[in-house]
């Protein structure tokens, strides 16, 4: 036997072995990979052990505040004395949501009233690694714009989103969207808009926690009108995805069929069912008959044109808007008249604009502050446009999320950093820190009065700000100034009712961004909270003294302009403040006790940069004597201030 044989003779060998002692795996013995799944794993998903960690949901509901009730034609009306038409208004008990805080906390405390309640979800969330939240924004009357840089919130959301990159944003999706699909009702729908960045991750994720057997489309928004780049070594991406999941297969889920116009009629053959089959419709005389269809039943490609830069119709120059159109088509569909709609990365509003326009229900938030401005704005021209139309329309409420603070989410991440950040803070704002403070709200002294330094990435609240107040007044302190990355919506309104209550002068600073870069010798300004002054014009008329309110003295904050603009936007706005407002709104019966009432305001729009600096409502009161009014500015940054104004009739 020679060696090739010897050689073939020992594989021969060796496979009747193999074959004798291989494993046989069927129903009765199952490969241990048979249990196993095709799942999307991310850092964190699993603990140490391979158990699954439970989705981070807050287990509290912290309390949203009623900060502004809007009802803007009744209000107006009600200002100028006008008969108003309340067969106008919805008489239902529901009020419409927009809140401003991390939609995380809000769902957690909308999720008691609103869990199974909610028809229709759509979200555009953030998908891109590279953006951030700078844009540009007009300024003044003429065609005049600057930089808005991203705020400490946004900035460090952001962070937190992408802090270990896709990770870290498919584990913070994962929680909200769970959320969302508890609070969705049987026969509810979501719809999250992607593009190519990370569409295939939220597919997954969404198969998982909504279930594979939901998926109903993926949508293929083509917007066609984009302009394409050259300069770029493939074709022009002009399609976004929209994934379409329900929340049970058994639930019946809210649909309607969509038609649009086609651009020219096409002629069809018409067709009958006949003894079960589907056949070409005949006349007497036998010929086939044709009709001229000019609609069609919409797919899942979409054709429709995105927002130009040119367009003063709608786009407001906010960052990612969607088109009406788009999101009409998805609210149409997929609710009821009576249905909730909801958007918790509302944006600059277009989901709550077209819900109250269909008549829909909605509750939106958002993180930015300067989104909630937006929308705000947005939605009270929505109020006037119904009410002239002789539409109904509903009243909305604007709240905050009490006791906002991103620590809550981030305790341990914090642990020990404290100290250090108030150090560097008291150290550049030329205080003295106090060693034995008489509280532990009491970090420091600045001449005579005390000095308080909020939590690192925190929003300054009234109830701390109430607590600073109590702790300084029970110091024997008079004035106590108070250091925060950002504040509450309205709390210079709240601190004047403080202010009264306790004796105390209340001061709002905020912290520079820039105190926190290494090796930095120079001061960065700490500006305060805008100066705004504002006085009443009272006329005599022929049954009662008119009151209207007269701005005299507008002076913004500029934390959030870019540092190179800083220099000469300061200048600019010491010559001419007023160009900062871009809204201001007047409460004339103002109490410390309930929400800011919209009885007047006036605001800039892209088409009409002017703006009125005195009101023309001309209210009267019912009595005679003393009253009080509120005026709240918001500028170019969505920052707000507020002040009270005394007057006498």
């Amino acid at each position: 036997m020679n060696g090739v044989e010897q050689v073939q003779d020992r594989k021969c060998e060796h496979s009747a072995m193999n074959d004798k002692t291989k494993m046989i795996y069927g129903p009765s013995n199952p490969h241990p990979l048979s249990q196993m799944r095709a799942e999307l794993v991310w850092e964190g998903k699993y603990d140490e052990f391979g158990n699954r960690r439970e989705v981070n949901i807050a287990r509290r509901a912290l309390p949203l505040q009623r900060i502004e009730t809007i009802d803007e034609p009744r209000s107006r009306a009600e200002a100028t004395g006008d008969l108003f038409d309340i067969g106008t208004a919805y008489r239902d008990d529901f009020r419409n949501r927009l809140i401003w805080g991390d939609n995380r906390l809000v769902m957690s405390s909308l999720l008691e009233n609103f869990r199974g309640a909610i028809d229709l979800i759509y979200i555009d969330p953030p998908f891109d690694v590279g953006a951030d939240f700078t844009m540009k924004i007009p300024i003044g009357d003429e065609d005049e714009t600057i930089e808005k840089d991203q705020s400490v919130l946004e900035m460090v959301a952001y962070r937190d989103i992408w802090g270990r990159h896709t990770d870290s944003y498919l584990s913070i999706l994962s929680e909200q969207l769970t959320m969302m699909r508890d609070m969705l009702s049987e026969r509810g729908s979501i719809f999250v808009h992607c593009d190519w960045h990370m569409d295939n991750f939220i597919r997954c994720l969404m198969d998982e926690i909504f279930g594979k057997e939901n998926f109903k489309n993926q949508i293929n928004w083509y917007y066609y009108n984009k302009m394409p780049d050259l300069r770029k070594p493939f074709f022009t991406r002009s399609t976004d995805k929209i994934l379409f999941y329900t929340k049970s297969k058994d639930g019946t889920p809210i649909f309607s069929v969509q038609k649009e116009q086609r651009e020219k009629p096409e002629k069809q053959l018409v067709r009958k069912k006949v003894g079960g089959r589907m056949v070409n419709a005949r006349d007497e005389a036998g010929n086939v008959m044709y009709r001229l269809a000019t609609d069609r039943i919409i797919d899942d490609v979409w054709r429709i044109p995105m927002l130009q830069p040119a367009d003063k119709t709608q786009n407001l120059g906010y960052a990612t808007q969607k088109p009406e159109a788009l999101i009409e088509r998805i609210i149409r569909a997929c609710s009821d008249e009576n249905s909730i709609v909801a958007d918790f990365f509302c944006g600059s509003g277009t989901t709550l604009a077209v819900a109250e326009k269909l008549g829909r229900r909605w509750i939106g938030s958002d993180l930015g502050r300067f989104a909630i401005h937006t929308s705000r704005k947005r939605l009270i021209g929505g109020q006037r446009a119904l009410h002239d139309a002789e539409q109904p329309y509903r009243s909305f409420d604007v709240y905050n999320l009490g006791r906002y603070e991103r620590q809550w989410w981030q305790k341990e991440a914090l642990k020990g950093a404290e100290d250090e950040h108030r150090a560097v803070v008291l150290r550049f704002f030329r205080a003295e820190s106090l060693p034995n403070a008489p509280s532990p709200l009491i970090h420091a002294r600045k001449a005579t009065a005390f000095v308080h330094v909020d939590g690192i990435d925190s929003i300054f609240s009234r109830e701390e700000a109430k607590e600073v107040a109590r702790a300084v007044k029970a110091a024997g302190g008079k004035q106590v100034h108070c250091l925060a990355w950002d504040f509450e919506m309205d709390l210079r309104q709240a601190i004047a009712g403080i202010e009264t209550e306790l004796d105390v002068k209340i001061r709002l600073h905020r912290i520079p961004r820039e105190i926190m870069e290494k090796n930095r010798t120079e001061v960065p300004p700490f500006f305060e909270v805008a100066l705004l002054e504002a006085e009443p014009v009272i006329r005599k008329g022929p049954k009662a003294k008119t009151v209207e309110i007269k701005l005299k003295n507008f002076l913004p904050s500029l934390t959030e302009v870019p540092s190179k603009e800083l220099e000469a936007l300061q200048e600019r706005a010491v010559e001419s403040g007023f160009d900062f407002i871009d809204f201001w709104a007047i409460d004339f019966d103002w109490a410390p006790d309930r929400p800011f009432n919209h009885h007047w305001q006036d605001y800039r729009t892209r088409k009409d940069r002017s703006l009125k600096t005195v009101s023309d409502a001309e209210f009267s009161y019912d009595k005679p004597g003393k009253h009080t009014a509120c005026v709240k500015v918001v500028d170019v940054f969505g920052c707000d201030t507020s002040i009270t104004v005394e007057i006498e009739v």
